[in-house]
């Protein structure tokens, strides 16, 4: 297959909407924190320290998720000049490299919505815990 440079760039709107839906995570998820933060120091319960045992993970999540999209998005724009350049062996070689961090990125993403989902969840038993 012969890559040109609208392969890459085609990357680059997709990375980017991914970037910008990670970043909305990750404020998301540093409010939460906060107010997790101040209920902690009032009251001490079980389900606020899984909560944050929760969130360090899913915060570890977050920032690979953004760094892997970065790299995947540096790929691109290197794979761009190396195809600019006439280098094509390096060009593809690179663009692949950029579609294993869009993938890598992605799986983590996945991994953070399974953790969400898992936070909801010890919310939800607490509230069934107190309707008894």
């Amino acid at each position: 297959m012969t890559l040109d440079i609208s392969i890459p760039a085609l990357l680059f709107p997709a990375i980017s909407l991914t970037m910008l839906a990670y970043n909305a995570r990750y404020l998301a998820i540093a409010t939460l924190i906060r107010q997790l933060h101040k209920e902690y120091l009032n009251s001490f319960s079980k389900t606020v320290e899984e909560q944050i045992g929760l969130l360090k993970k899913r915060l570890f999540l977050i920032r690979n998720m953004q760094a892997a999209a970065i790299l995947s998005f540096l790929g691109a724009v290197i794979t761009m000049s190396f195809l600019y350049a006439g280098n094509d062996d390096w060009a593809n070689y690179l663009f692949g490299v950029s579609l294993m961090a869009l993938v890598i990125s992605l799986i983590l993403s996945l991994l953070e919505v399974q953790l969400s989902t898992k936070a909801l969840s010890v919310q939800l038993s607490c509230l069934g815990d107190q309707e008894n």
